[in-house]
C-alpha cells in the first residue's frame, strides 16, 4: 500500500480523469476500509485544526492586570488605607466590571473558528469498497470518491470526474454573488486563480445546481478553506490607538504620582523632620492628588454611550475600544458588493438591431418602465421588444420573491443575474408566472464555462416566434448568430450588422455594465415534441439574434454622500472586491470613493502578485481600486497601510474576508449578508450592510475621542492644584499648616473630579 503523495490542485486540475485516479491512487469504485484507515493516519481528520489559545484562566485575569486596571487597584487600595472604605470599593467594584465586561467580549470574538468549523458539511455521500455509502465529513480522506447532489455543502477540495448542469455559490470564498459553473474536463488555463478552475469544488462551498463525481484532493487545514481559518487564527490582537495612548498616559502619571510622593516623602522626612508614618501618609496625599481615579469608569462610559448611540445608527459593536478606533481611522478599505453597491442586478439599457431603450427603477422590484426616449412602452406593441424580454425571462432559472412576513423587500431566489431578467420583462408588461406556464420549457442546456451561453427549448404559444432562446456572452452567442429579428421576420446577419452590435456591446461594457446577448431559433416542430432527441450543437447553431440587455447593481443612495463627507474627514477610502475592474472602477467614480478629476490606478490580484512591497506602497499614495482580489491579497495591502501608520477599517460579509477583518484596527462586518464567520471575526456589524453607517459611526468614534480629551485635561487641570498645600507645607518646612488631609483629597476627586468627570464623558 504506497504512500499517498501530498498533491497541488493545480497539478491535479490539469490531469485527464485516469491520470488523476493514478496521482491519488484510486479508482471508480473507491477506496477499501484498509486504505482509508492508513490515510486517516497519514492526513488526520478532515476538520479545522483549533489553535491552542491562552488558557481561559489566564484570560480572564488578564483584563483586571492591565495598567488601568492596577491604578484603579492601587487607588481603591489607598483608599482603604485612608480608611474611605465606600469609596475604595466603588473604584475596585469599577474594576471588577469593566474586567467581567472586557472578558465576556473576548469570549464571544474567539468564537471564530468555531464559525468557521460549522460551516462544513456534516456527512458526505462516498464510494468506498465499490458501494456508495454515507459518511462523516470529518472522516474523508485524498483519494475518496464523493457524489455531490443540488443542495450539498461541499465537504474538501473536490477535482471532478463528472459533472451535470453543475452549478455553485462560492460567495464564501470569493466575495462574488454570481453562481459559477463547473465542469470535469481538464483545465487548460496557464494561470488561474483557485476559484477559477472550473474542474474543481471547494470546502465550504455550495451545491446550488446540478450534480457530480469527483475525487478528495485536500483536506481540512490543507483545503482553500482551511487557509483562510488559519490565517484568521494567526492574526493577532492589536490594542486600539485609545488603549495604547491610556496605556502611555497610565504609565506617566503613575510614575509622576510615585515620583513626587518619594521626593516628598524624602523631604518631609529630612527637611521639615516630619515623623516617619506621618511623612508616609502625607505622601500617599500627593500620590493621590495625582492619580485621576476617574479615568477608567469615564472613558468606559463614553464608549458606552457611543455604543448605544451606534447601535440606534445601524452599528452594533462588540468591543468599547473598537468606537474610538473606527473614530482614528485614516482608511477605510471596503468592499463593493452589498456595501457600496444595493447587491440588486438591475437592467438599465435593452438594445436591438432596430432601437436602444432605457430602464427605469432599481432593484428586484418591478417599479419603473421601459422608454424609447421619452416615451414610455410596453412590449404588447413592439415585437422585436417583445421577444428580447421573453427570451431573457424563459431562459433564466432564478425567481424574484415579493415582500412577505421573512423580507420586507423583493428578495431574488438564484443568480442574480438572471433575476433582474424577470424584473425588466415585468417593466415591459409580460407576467412572468403566465410566460412560463403558457411556453413551458421542454429542455435546457445549461450554461458552462466554454460555451459562455445557455439554452432552453419551449413549446411555444402563438404569444412567441421561437422555440428556442439562448443567452450568454455578446461575443460567444454572436458567432453563432447568422440573422436577426427585424418586424416580425429574420433578416441576414452583415458585417455591418455585426459591426454595430459589437460597438454597442462595447460602449455598454466601457460604462462598467454586464451585458448578456439574447437570441431565438426556430425549430422543427416534431423535434420540440422529441426534446431528448434535440442536439445542442444543433439547436446552438444558426442564431438569430435578438438583442442586448446592460445591467449593473447600482450603488446605495446614501454612499455617494457617505464618500463625500470621508474626503472632508480626510479619510481614504479603498475599493477593494472581487469583481472585475472596470466594473469597479465605474462605481468607484460614480459614488465618489475616487476623485473622477485624477487617474485611477486598478490594480487585479494576479498584477499584485508580481509587484514588491515598495511599488505598493507608492500606489497606495494614489488613487487605486482593488479587483480579483483573494483573501491573502486583501490582507497584504491592509499590513502595509498599518506599516504606513494608518489606522484602518476593513468591510467584508464572507469567510474569505475573517483574516482581513481580524488583521485591521477594526473590522466591519455586514449583519445581512455576513456570514457568522465574518460576524465573529469582525469588531463591529452593520445591521442594515450600509457604508453610509460606517460614516456615521466614524463621526461618533472621533466625537468620543474629542469628549475624551476634553476630559483628561479637565481632570488633570483638577488634581494639580491639590498638590498645591501639600507644597506650602513642605516648602515652608512645616510652618504652613496642612490644609488638605489624604481623606479630603480623596473627598474632592469623588466630588469634583469623578461625578462631574462622568458627566461630561
Amino acid at each position: 500500500m504506497r504512500k499517498v503523495k501530498s498533491t497541488e490542485i493545480e497539478d491535479v486540475a490539469k490531469l485527464a480523469q485516469d491520470k488523476v485516479y493514478q496521482e491519488l491512487g484510486t479508482n471508480s469504485a473507491g477506496l477499501n476500509d484498509s486504505e482509508v484507515a492508513q490515510r486517516q493516519k497519514q492526513y488526520g481528520k478532515n476538520v479545522l485544526a483549533k489553535k491552542k489559545g491562552t488558557p481561559l484562566i489566564l484570560t480572564f485575569l488578564q483584563n483586571f492586570t492591565s495598567l488601568m486596571a492596577l491604578l484603579l487597584w492601587v487607588a481603591g487600595g489607598i483608599s482603604f488605607i485612608a480608611q474611605l472604605t465606600e469609596l475604595g470599593i466603588a473604584i475596585w467594584a469599577v474594576n471588577v466590571i469593566n474586567g467581567l465586561f472586557s472578558f465576556w467580549q473576548e469570549y464571544q470574538a474567539s468564537k471564530a473558528t468555531a464559525a468557521l468549523n460549522d460551516m462544513l458539511a456534516e456527512s458526505s455521500q462516498v464510494i468506498r469498497n465499490k458501494t456508495a455509502q454515507k459518511v462523516p465529513a470529518a472522516q474523508l480522506v485524498p483519494g475518496d470518491i464523493v457524489k455531490l447532489a443540488e443542495g450539498d455543502s461541499v465537504p474538501a477540495d473536490i477535482r471532478l470526474l463528472d459533472a451535470h448542469d453543475l452549478r455553485l455559490d462560492q460567495s464564501t470564498l470569493t466575495g462574488e454573488v454570481d453562481l459559477v459553473s463547473k465542469n470535469a474536463e481538464p483545465d487548460t488555463q496557464k494561470d488561474s486563480s483557485h476559484a477559477a478552475i472550473t474542474n474543481f469544488v471547494y470546502s465550504g462551498t455550495s451545491v446550488m445546481k446540478g450534480n457530480a463525481t469527483g475525487v478528495v484532493v485536500k483536506i481540512g487545514m490543507q483545503t482553500d478553506f482551511g487557509r483562510i481559518a488559519s490565517l484568521t487564527q494567526n492574526v493577532k490582537d492589536e490594542l486600539s490607538p485609545l488603549q495604547k495612548e491610556l496605556n502611555t498616559l497610565t504609565k506617566q502619571i503613575s510614575l509622576l504620582a510615585i515620583f513626587v510622593g518619594l521626593l516628598f516623602f524624602v523631604a518631609a522626612v529630612f527637611f521639615v523632620k516630619y515623623p516617619l508614618v506621618k511623612s508616609f501618609i502625607f505622601a500617599l496625599a500627593m500620590i493621590v492628588a495625582f492619580i485621576p481615579e476617574g479615568l477608567l469608569p469615564t472613558v468606559t462610559l463614553s464608549l458606552a454611550g457611543a455604543v448605544s448611540r451606534m447601535a440606534r445608527k445601524n452599528a452594533l459593536v462588540k468591543k468599547l475600544s473598537s468606537v474610538e478606533t473606527l473614530g482614528s481611522a485614516s482608511v477605510i478599505c471596503s468592499d463593493k458588493t452589498g456595501t457600496l453597491t444595493q447587491n440588486q442586478m438591475t437592467v438599465i439599457h435593452l438594445w436591438t438591431l432596430l432601437n436602444s431603450y432605457h430602464v427605469s427603477g432599481q432593484g428586484y422590484a418591478p417599479h419603473g418602465g421601459i422608454y424609447d426616449g421619452p416615451k414610455k412602452i410596453t412590449a404588447t406593441k413592439d415585437q422585436e421588444l417583445k421577444e428580447l424580454l421573453a427570451g431573457g425571462l424563459l431562459a433564466d432559472n432564478a425567481q424574484i420573491q415579493p415582500p412577505d412576513k421573512k423580507h420586507r423587500d423583493y428578495v431574488c431566489i438564484g443568480d442574480p443575474t438572471e433575476g433582474c431578467l424577470e424584473v425588466v420583462a415585468q417593466k415591459g408588461g409580460l407576467d412572468p408566472q403566465g410566460e412560463r406556464k403558457s411556453d413551458p420549457r421542454q429542455k435546457e442546456f445549461a450554461f458552462d464555462f466554454q460555451r459562455k451561453m445557455m439554452t432552453v427549448v419551449i413549446a411555444k404559444s402563438n404569444a412567441h416566434f421561437f422555440d428556442s432562446f439562448t443567452k450568454g456572452a455578446p461575443d460567444s452567442v454572436l458567432q453563432k448568430c447568422t440573422t436577426y429579428f427585424n418586424n416580425g421576420a429574420t433578416e441576414p446577419l452583415t458585417k455591418q450588422k455585426i459591426n454595430e452590435i459589437q460597438e454597442a456591446n462595447d460602449g455598454y461594457a466601457k460604462q462598467g455594465l454586464r451585458v448578456l446577448a439574447v437570441a431565438g431559433k426556430v425549430l422543427d416542430p416534431q423535434a420540440v415534441k422529441d426534446p431528448e432527441s434535440l442536439d445542442q450543437q444543433e439547436v446552438e447553431s444558426k442564431l438569430t439574434f435578438l438583442g442586448l440587455t446592460a445591467m449593473y447593481d447600482p450603488p446605495r443612495k446614501q454612499a455617494l454622500t457617505a464618500a463625500k463627507e470621508c474626503r472632508r474627514a480626510h479619510i481614504k477610502v479603498i475599493m477593494i472586491t472581487g469583481d472585475n475592474g472596470l466594473t469597479a472602477q465605474k462605481i468607484a467614480r460614480k459614488i465618489g470613493i475616487v476623485d473622477s478629476n485624477k487617474p485611477v490606478k486598478v490594480v487585479t490580484g494576479q498584477e499584485l502578485d508580481q509587484m514588491d512591497d515598495d511599488s505598493l506602497r507608492q500606489d497606495l499614495k494614489q488613487e487605486i481600486v482593488f479587483a480579483r482580489m483573494a483573501p491573502e491579497q486583501k490582507y497584504r495591502v491592509i499590513s502595509l497601510l498599518q506599516e504606513e501608520g494608518h489606522i484602518v477599517a476593513v468591510t467584508g460579509d464572507g469567510v474569505n474576508d475573517a483574516p482581513a477583518l481580524k488583521k485591521a484596527d477594526i473590522g466591519v462586518a455586514m449583519g445581512k449578508t455576513g456570514t457568522e464567520v465574518a460576524k465573529e471575526a469582525a469588531d463591529m456589524v452593520l445591521s442594515d450592510d450600509n457604508f453610509a453607517s460606517i460614516v456615521a459611526a466614524v463621526k461618533e468614534g472621533r466625537g468620543v475621542y474629542s469628549n475624551i480629551r476634553k476630559f483628561l485635561l479637565y481632570i488633570l487641570n483638577s488634581n494639580l492644584p491639590e498638590s498645591i498645600p501639600s507644597a506650602l507645607f513642605l516648602f515652608s518646612g512645616g510652618k504652613i499648616p496642612l490644609a488638605l488631609t489624604v481623606m479630603e483629597i480623596l473627598a474632592i476627586d469623588l466630588g469634583t473630579d469623578m461625578v462631574p468627570a462622568l458627566g461630561l464623558g
